[in-house]
């Protein structure tokens, strides 16, 4: 094999191939915010949870909730966060620094992972962070790799987390919470994972390809 043939093999790997994806420390993430807006909308609240070994270990959960200088009646109505002045809450700096030790260097997953990652970022540049480097998987399109490649079954370009639930029959009790939809996506990757690995042999490289 020449070293070009050997750079190009590493280049396609991310991890090592002794590494597997039970034995990955995952973090499952969800927040809750003002809107949908980069620039003018704030975090509410980050919900996490973490994912090893084919188990979510519930015990070993992160939830905050943000100091709230933003507020949103519409938005209030979904995720139920109201302005409570009598419960003193983290700043943002805070609460992104606790959530970064919570972190460390583990696997984000979550679903539309780039609303939530992008939404955090730009939390952290505004407290002069860096940005996350963390690698990333969106259970929206790993649950597309899943489905029969076929002109008979009509493909969505867009998989809500409330499709994922229903497809997978995931309870939707805390559907709206940060902690209850990083529970649901956690499921849910669990069992995306089941699915591909029926299909064929699936390691963590491939997750990321």
């Amino acid at each position: 094999m020449s070293l070009f043939n050997f750079w190009k093999k590493e280049e396609n790997n991310l991890f090592d191939e002794n590494i597997t994806i039970e034995g990955t420390r995952f973090v499952v993430l969800d927040t809750e915010t003002t809107g949908f807006d980069y620039d003018n909308d704030r975090i509410l609240c980050i919900g996490a949870l973490v994912l090893q070994n084919g188990i979510i270990n519930v015990q070993e959960s992160f939830e905050v909730y943000l100091e709230q200088d933003h507020y949103d009646k519409s938005t209030a109505q979904i995720h139920g966060i109201l302005k409570d002045l009598l419960v003193k809450r983290p700043t943002e700096l805070e609460a992104l620094q606790q959530f970064l030790d919570f972190l460390g260097d583990s696997i984000i997953i979550a679903h539309h992972t780039i609303f939530d990652v992008t939404m955090i970022n730009r939390a952290l540049e505004r407290n002069g962070l860096p940005h996350l480097s963390n690698k990333t998987l969106d259970t929206a399109y790993l649950y597309k790799k899943t489905l029969i490649q076929s002109h008979l079954f009509e493909r969505k370009d867009h998989y809500t987390l409330d499709d994922l639930a229903d497809k997978f029959d995931i309870s939707k009790k805390d559907r709206h919470t940060a902690l209850g939809d990083a529970y649901i996506t956690a499921i849910a990757f669990l069992k995306i994972v089941k699915k591909l690995k029926e299909k064929k042999a699936t390691n963590l490289n491939q997750l990321f390809k």
